[in-house]
């Protein structure tokens, strides 16, 4: 047989005394029950002494009733607290108007209180004969739910004037308005608030994504703008050094010229020291012959060296050294310096208008989003007004890469090339990436030819190098995305996935990225721009151009 479902609420396993769900239960003669605690403190109090009363119904007991735990109601006080009812329905006791500790049982409408049933009886003895006194269930705060014109309950609601009403309101002054039940309007009401609190919920969730995004978009082109101006700094160190180098050995060219005349003047001094050396022993001989006559014969045939070497000016040769390299080193030092000045403050400029950009951007904040910036250029035109004049890296080239035209063009040929050991250098793939990263709206152009074919992508840098797998071929990771073109099939590569492009690929194809939205698409670029694929992701660090050569083929940066 199927066990019956009974509504039960709390107020009816409260003590009126501590108006409390009841502990240790005890039931005492008139059928009232009250916490054992709870009524013999009642029953402790010094006016009690001697009468022992019900606190509700007053009556009289004597001698003192004997207290006993009331077992079953005690079990079925722990299975309403272990059901959990009590936190489902969070009962409010109303109490007495009168004596404000027992629990009133009925509200009167006229006299604005409520009673417990010793004081409803007192009450109901005063109003009789008097004028209607109208009982209700008890309710707290009465006299909020009271009409201040009729003293009715206010149980409709005037939606024209958005105030609660009574019964006799709407006969009167609410007459002909749009009225409803309490009940209708709260549950209209409250579905209203919570649809509102669900549409804010989720604007507030879709903003604290879109800023979570930001952030990453701000550290990620922080972190390319770094990349970047790390190799330019890095490139112009290496050529000051270069340049400092150069100037050194013009140095030591002039020393070295110096120097040698100096010592073609020592020779010639050590020919005639050795010539006046040897007259010198002449005159010896000739001076210890006695034969005045042959003396004056044979000492006319001495010789010695009188002719005077022109001495170089010792302290005038360094001075002008010195003096033409320092001046021709402190124009390069002042002419180095105010350019630099000069594009670091237009740097600093351009940093300090992106960010007052940035500051009214989010003062505006009561202006809608921007629907546009999801919304990709058209034509060429647009494009180019993110163009990015990208530079191949040389530290990434496979060694079969042969560079051209300035390092803006490489080709694949049969034999390797001499190139340095590098760590960032693709070992197995004929494969070479661009020196910055980037993380922003950007577009380039390439021109390819070949029967090889080629393929156009972006990768991120951590990208692996080493070996012939698929972790370093472009297009076939979760690192790269790529677009491979021929002259019979053009093909989108990602993750080891391809989608077949059914669109001919040109010999001019355009690349547009922009990082923000996650998009990165392929054009044909000839008379007019044609889509080729587009694809939808979500970047998490900063990518790089790259390119594969087939080969017999060949690519070029174009220039626009």
């Amino acid at each position: 047989m199927a066990a019956a479902t009974i509504s039960i609420e709390q107020d009816q396993f409260c003590c009126s005394v501590c108006l409390e769900v009841l502990r240790d239960p005890v039931t005492i003669p008139c059928g009232h029950s009250y916490c054992l605690d709870c009524i013999e403190d009642f029953w402790n109090r010094s006016q009690q002494r001697g009468q022992y009363t019900c606190p509700q119904c007053r009556q009289v007991f004597n001698p003192k009733p004997l207290l006993s735990r009331n077992t079953v109601l005690g079990e079925v006080v722990e299975k309403f607290l272990q059901s959990g009812s009590q936190s489902r329905h969070p009962a409010k006791v109303v109490k007495c108007s009168v004596c404000r500790t027992a629990a009133a049982v009925k509200s009167c409408l006229l006299c604005v209180m409520s009673f417990c049933p010793a004081h409803l009886r007192a009450h109901d003895a005063n109003s009789q004969g008097k004028r209607a006194h109208r009982l209700i269930p008890a309710m707290e705060d009465l006299e909020g739910h009271l009409c201040l014109h009729h003293h009715r309950l206010l149980t409709l609601y005037c939606r024209t004037d958005q105030n609660c009403v009574c019964s006799h309101c709407v006969k009167g002054r609410h007459k002909n308005h749009d009225a409803v039940s309490v009940e209708e309007q709260r549950a209209a009401q409250q579905k209203k608030l919570q649809e509102a609190s669900l549409k804010s919920e989720q604007k507030l969730k879709d903003t604290e994504k879109e800023l979570r995004y930001v952030v990453r978009y701000i550290k990620h082109s922080a972190e390319a703008a770094a990349e970047e101006s790390e190799r330019i700094f890095s490139r112009l160190i290496r050529s000051i050094e270069k340049q400092s180098g150069e100037v050194k050995e013009l140095i030591r060219l002039q020393e070295k010229a110096a120097v040698g005349k100096v010592e073609e003047l020592l020779e010639k001094i050590q020919r005639e020291m050795a010539v006046l050396k040897r007259a010198e022993g002449e005159l010896l001989k000739l001076s210890g012959n006695e034969d005045h006559v042959r003396f004056l014969q044979d000492c006319k045939a001495l010789h010695f060296p009188a002719s005077a070497i022109e001495m170089p000016n010792t302290d005038a040769l360094p001075y002008l050294m010195y003096k033409s390299m320092r001046e021709a080193m402190t124009d390069l030092r002042l002419g180095l310096g105010e350019m630099l000045d000069r594009e670091l403050s237009r740097i600093s400029d351009k940093v300090i208008s992106l960010k007052k950009t940035s500051n009214q951007s989010g003062i505006e904040k009561n202006k809608a989003p921007d629907q546009s910036y999801n919304l990709d250029p058209k034509t060429r035109a647009d494009f180019l007004q993110y163009y990015s004049d990208i530079t191949l890296d040389p530290n990434t080239a496979n060694p079969y890469l042969s560079f051209s035209d300035g390092r803006r063009e490489v080709t694949t040929r049969f034999e390797a090339q001499p190139y340095p050991d590098h760590p960032a250098r693709f070992t197995s793939w004929a494969q070479v990436l661009c020196c910055a990263g980037m993380a922003g709206r950007c577009y380039w152009e390439v021109e390819w030819s070949g029967t090889g074919g080629v393929s156009i992508g972006i990768c991120y840098k951590n990208m692996s190098r080493c070996g012939g797998g698929s972790d370093s071929k472009l297009g076939h990771n979760s690192k790269s995305w790529s677009l491979d073109c021929s002259y019979t099939s053009c093909l989108f590569q990602h993750n080891k996935e391809s989608v077949a492009v059914t669109t001919p690929c040109s010999s001019r194809v355009g690349v547009y990225l922009d990082f923000r939205a996650g998009t990165l698409s392929f054009y044909n670029v000839s008379s007019a721009t044609v889509l080729l694929h587009k694809v939808q992701t979500t970047f998490s660090q900063p990518v790089y151009p790259g390119f594969w050569v087939g080969l017999g083929s060949s690519l070029k940066l174009c220039c626009l």
